[in-house]
């Protein structure tokens, strides 16, 4: 979809971005503040952040309950979610056109005036606690923080972030909540029909009721391989792994997609070099590769799936073809055709408002930068073969790894995997 990107810094100290859309008949809202789990006041609360996003839209001003809020918020379809990462929480909203407007209200509305109260946060602290154990059933929810701690990041595994619930208090949501939740601490997504609103949404959003607050930082960590990781489950009867290589800076667009092109030759399809020729000989159902790019260091993240008696061999494979992928062994006809499959997949990636939205804010809520959108295919056609081996090889020379395993095999079992990870 056709669009035009517009920065603006708000006089009350937010920013963000407003994305017109000819012609849209939807508006999508994405208001993300630097409040997860990096800045609880302390590890014994871990889990505040997420308890405070669950509480975002129960009472307030407005509504002495969530169901009266969710009654009126979603009369005319209009769809609202939250969510809670290691930075970030965000609020999302999703509305048709013509109650842009009243839906931006009822937004404020939670946002900048919620009610916090005992029986609600009891409620939630439930809810949340039913949604980690629901999470515990999850083995790659319950092996990337593992991942994380064995490099050096100051995160909570699922079991302890369970156990910190009990603690939170309403006097901590409050101060979590006022600390948090202020203007400059505020980045901003609004994408639909701008033209002729521009100074209505201005003026509203400069009309929140938000402290002035401060800018959060990031917080970056001193990363280092970790030992292999394995969680024991009685009932696990495969061996559900995931490993990572990390450098500790992160990458610009084009690196992105470089990385992006080396992970479809390696486990993009049925005919790639790992996950491919691991399903055509019987040994893997499902892997793959991806890159998670934040703010002070980039995971390159593996992860499947795989039967007892077929792990060496599919570890085996794996080292086999990252070597083969390291020393340059790939040809011109792969890496065009790598090329080609990122460029169809981005150009069918902007279909929605929404989409539209997400795409600009998975840069913008990490360090502010604007990657417009036009822009991207001629960058995608200018990546180099030989920039993307360069870029596997500072993965794999970086001295940042880790790897972790959920099955109900001896942990001898896994450290033999983990010695075919060397590259």
């Amino acid at each position: 979809m056709k669009h035009s990107v517009e920065e603006v810094q708000l006089k009350n100290g937010a920013k963000g971005l407003l994305i017109d859309v000819p012609g849209a008949s939807v508006m999508a809202t994405r208001i993300e503040f630097r409040a997860g789990m990096m800045y609880a006041k302390s590890h014994d609360v871990y889990e505040l952040p997420h308890v405070v996003e669950h509480l975002a839209f129960g009472a307030n001003a407005k509504y002495h309950d969530e169901q009266a809020y969710e009654a009126e918020f979603t009369k005319n379809g209009a769809y609202h979610n939250a969510w809670t990462s290691d930075v970030s929480v965000c609020y999302e909203t999703e509305c048709a056109d013509f109650e842009w407007d009243r839906i931006m209200d009822l937004q404020r509305v939670s946002i900048c005036e919620p009610r916090f109260n005992e029986d609600e946060l009891k409620s939630e602290k439930a809810n949340v606690r039913s949604e980690l154990t629901g999470y515990m059933n999850d083995y790659y929810r319950l092996l990337w923080p593992r991942v994380q701690q064995a490099v050096g990041e100051d995160v909570l595994d699922l079991s302890q972030r369970r156990e910190t619930i009990s603690a939170i208090s309403l006097k901590d949501i409050r101060e979590h909540y006022r600390r948090t939740h202020t203007a400059k601490n505020m980045l901003f997504i609004i994408a639909g029909k701008i033209r002729g609103r521009r100074r209505k949404i201005i003026k509203a959003l400069e009309a929140w009721p938000l402290r002035e607050g401060e800018k959060f930082e990031i917080p970056h960590y001193d990363l280092h391989s970790g030992e292999a990781v394995s969680i024991r489950r009685k009932d696990a009867s495969n061996i559900t792994f995931g490993f990572s290589l990390v450098t500790p800076r992160h990458l610009g667009p084009d690196e992105e997609f470089a990385m992006n092109c080396l992970n479809h030759i390696l486990n993009g399809t049925t005919n790639s070099r790992i996950f491919g020729t691991a399903r055509k000989r019987g040994l893997v159902y499902g892997m793959g590769s991806s890159l998670a790019n934040n703010a002070g260091s980039t995971y390159w993240d593996f992860d499947g799936e795989v039967n007892v008696e077929n792990a060496e061999a599919l570890f085996e494979l794996i080292q086999m073809e990252m070597m083969r992928a390291l020393n340059g062994e790939v040809s011109d006809a792969d890496f065009e055709a790598a090329r080609s499959y990122a460029l169809g997949r981005f150009q069918m990636g902007a279909q929605t408002v929404g989409q539209i939205a997400d795409y600009y804010a998975e840069n913008y809520f990490v360090n502010e930068t604007i990657l417009k959108y036009d822009s991207m295919p001629n960058l995608i056609r200018s990546i180099d073969k030989s920039r993307m081996i360069e870029l596997a090889r500072e993965f794999a020379g970086s001295g940042v790894k880790g790897f972790a395993t959920v099955s109900s095999v001896e942990k001898a079992v896994i450290s033999s995997l983990e010695s075919r990870l060397v590259f």
